[in-house]
């Protein structure tokens, strides 16, 4: 599993380059916008309208079904499949929730909250937390704390985390999907002693 990450964007052209580029470059299989607007939304319907049409809605596939393929040609069935394919693909983007604009997830057997605001975090949230994964900071962050990772793409950022064999890799990117930073998100923050005993 690829969890991308997409910092809080100033525009919707550098947003729509990151997103596309999370699943296409970087591989991503789920995408989250840690931003509280609605530009990754905005982006979504305009792509699934670009695919289906105007009624891109899940409830509209037996109409577009109905009127496109009912007299049509194997090879405009064929089309209309992979569009409706590609739809859901688009399933894959999200954003943070409304309201208190936070998510908790389980990456890697551990659990992940993420947030807009690191200050909008709440005893609740930290306490059970190896992951607090937020998207306002001025730039990327992967930073352990005791036993829990901190983790931001930072404004306008890109960043994944991977989970390959029970192990967790964040991973940040520029603009162009070059890799700036990564690091193995290890668990073991235990003091390490050796105790020796008298002879």
């Amino acid at each position: 599993m690829k969890l991308g990450l997409l910092g809080p964007a100033a525009d919707s052209a550098s947003l729509k380059a990151a997103a596309l580029g999370l699943r296409q470059k970087a591989g991503a299989e789920r995408i989250v916008y840690l931003g509280t607007d609605q530009k990754l939304e905005e982006i979504v319907l305009e792509w699934a309208r670009a695919l289906v049409g105007e009624e891109a809605s899940e409830d509209g596939l037996l109409a577009r079904a109905t009127k496109r393929c009912l007299s049509a040609s194997p090879y405009q069935i064929d089309q209309f499949i992979r569009k409706e394919r590609e739809l859901a693909h688009l399933r894959m983007y999200e954003s943070l929730p409304n309201g208190r604009a936070r998510s908790v997830d389980i990456l890697g057997g551990k659990v992940a909250v993420l947030i807009h605001d690191k200050a909008l975090l709440e005893e609740d949230d930290i306490l059970p937390a190896a992951l607090l994964i937020f998207g306002k900071n001025p730039g990327p962050l992967i930073k352990q704390i005791g036993r829990r990772w901190f983790l931001s793409p930072g404004l306008g950022g890109i960043m994944t985390v991977s989970d390959v064999d029970d192990e967790l890799t964040a991973t940040v990117f520029g603009a162009d999907f070059s890799v700036l930073q990564s690091e193995v998100l290890s668990s073991d923050s235990a003091l390490k002693m050796r105790v020796q005993g008298s002879a």
